[in-house]
């Protein structure tokens, strides 16, 4: 039966149209991602989109002000708004069905935009905010056209002869409870990380750790935060899925060219000493003036210490290191055991447990190689042998067997083809050079004379150092050069090379306009 025009849906059964449809499609898409992969989640995709996307004003504003509670409270506000855009989209639909139907459509839009948009996409993402999109667009368009059918005519026979009003109730109690049960059943199935992570965040509190000293005030100079938060930290492997594991079934075997196998348990590591480091970790092929590079505070065993441990026999010169993924890295085992080098089995960073995509729950972290030789993530299984034994990964592919970082520099302000005023202009960047350090950074405008660099203060050499200064600049184009120099005086090369076999070098530059 056609409705007629007059018809209009009460208040608030236009608004249960939606708010159920939102509720299915969150419970369908939460299912979904429990049964293929909990990162998945629609709502996590969103929320973690939030986080990437808000000011970083914002997210020192949040953490400050909840403390350990600011995902809860970002979860909690996304389901706030959620609501509030349903009962809007209900209201307005009262007469016609089109604008649920374009805010459901959008709201599943967003959930898989957020996801292809993710770090760490992978195709499968797209299945669960696929499917949710389909499912809310269903439920709303099913009960709308239900609930017009029982306002114009609510005791004619509907579904198996049941009034219509009736009909319309059992339809809506049965959409709420499937999307209860729906969403229940998706969450119990991704718990088992998801708790994991929380409870080695609980551990890790508690835990007595040999703690740093904080970042100094004065090493902040540049306009990249020291410490890069951990939804921002540069993520480069060859994972196809971010392994998910718990704690309490991870193991981590030492053997080969050793005195004594061990096998450590997450609970052996944590009853070791725990210490934290801050440690910059760059990527190999990271070009000249490139973003893949980050800065975090780790904490963990010392690596050296558990390979001293097992007793490495003469001629050990590789530890080769493999993750649950079955990829595998090539370590030197005189970088390892070297006396202060820092090598840490690493379970936290920056104040709570490794990111699933960062490691967890154990990960490599050894400061002035760069990560394709030392940075194993997921990492199960350390066996001691040689170079002319084993081939690494990457090393079968043509790269450099031994991946020591190279002293590099940064322009962060001003940004490549930018336009700035004419007259004094402000420059920042960061350098590294681990675990040498940074003593010196200049920098030079159209092939003029080289200025020095006001240097944050020195953290250690384990990680990158700030810089920033003042160039006079007349309206027009001009180029930017920088250069640093390590800690023991060696200035970084100007011959520029590509990132293979062993990464890029050369001076950076970049063209600004002043007007």
């Amino acid at each position: 039966m056609r409705t007629s025009l007059a018809t209009t849906l009460s208040r608030t059964v236009a608004v249960g149209t939606v708010v159920l449809a939102v509720a299915a499609a969150l419970g369908a898409g939460q299912l979904v991602a429990g049964l293929l992969a909990p990162g998945s989640s629609p709502y996590l995709l969103v929320g973690d989109a939030v986080i990437r996307l808000a000011p970083q004003v914002v997210v020192d504003f949040a953490k400050t002000t909840f403390g350990t509670a600011d995902k809860p409270v970002l979860l909690a506000g996304i389901g706030v708004v959620l609501l509030v855009v349903a009962v809007a989209a209900g209201l307005a639909s009262r007469r016609f069905a089109t604008t649920g139907q374009v805010v459901v459509g959008v709201l599943g839009l967003a959930g898989i935009v957020a996801a292809a948009t993710s770090p760490t996409f992978v195709p499968t993402d797209l299945v669960a905010p696929v499917v949710a999109a389909a499912v809310g667009l269903w439920v709303f368009r099913t009960l709308h056209r239900v609930a017009m059918a029982a306002a114009e005519e609510p005791d004619r026979p509907g579904y198996r002869g049941l009034p219509r009003r009736t009909v319309l109730l059992g339809a809506s109690a049965a959409v709420g409870a499937g999307a209860v049960l729906a969403g229940g059943a998706g969450v119990l199935l991704g718990r088992p990380t998801i708790d994991s992570r929380s409870r080695v965040t609980q551990r890790l509190a508690a835990a007595t750790i040999a703690r740093e000293a904080p970042i100094p005030a004065g090493a902040d100079v540049g306009v990249t935060p020291f410490v890069t938060p951990n939804p921002d930290f540069y993520r480069i492997d060859v994972a196809l899925r971010v392994p998910q594991r718990q704690a309490e079934d991870w193991s981590l075997r030492v053997h080969g060219m050793v005195d004594r196998e061990l096998t450590l348990t997450f609970d052996d590591l944590m009853s070791r000493p725990l210490v934290e480091r801050t440690v910059t970790l760059t990527c190999v092929s990271n070009e000249v003036g490139g973003d893949l590079i980050s800065t975090a505070r780790f904490v963990g065993v010392d690596l050296g210490d558990v390979l001293r441990e097992a007793g490495p026999l003469p001629g050990a010169d590789q530890v080769l290191s493999t993750s649950t993924d079955g990829w595998t890295a090539g370590t030197p085992t005189e970088v390892l055991l070297e006396p202060g080098r820092g090598a840490l089995l690493a379970v936290g960073m920056n104040g709570e447990a490794l990111p699933a995509e960062h490691g967890f729950p154990v990960r490599m972290v050894v400061p002035g190689l760069y990560g394709y030789v030392s940075a194993t993530k997921w990492v199960t299984d350390l066996e001691l042998t040689t170079f002319a034994a084993r081939e690494a990964y990457w090393e079968q592919r043509g790269w450099g067997e031994r991946g020591p970082v190279k002293t590099e520099a940064r322009i962060d302000l001003p940004r490549r083809f930018t336009r700035v005023p004419a007259g004094a202009v402000t420059v920042a960047g960061i350098a590294w050079s681990q675990p040498r350090g940074i003593s010196r950074v200049e920098y030079s405008v159209d092939g003029g004379p080289w200025s020095d660099a006001e240097l944050g203060t020195d953290v250690g050499g384990d990680t990158w150092r700030m810089w920033r200064g003042t160039l006079m600049v007349e309206p027009g184009s001009h180029t930017m050069r920088v250069r640093a120099t390590d800690g023991t005086g060696v200035l970084q090369t100007e011959a520029a090379a590509d990132v293979l076999p062993d990464g890029a070098t050369g001076w950076p530059a970049v063209l600004f306009t002043a007007t």
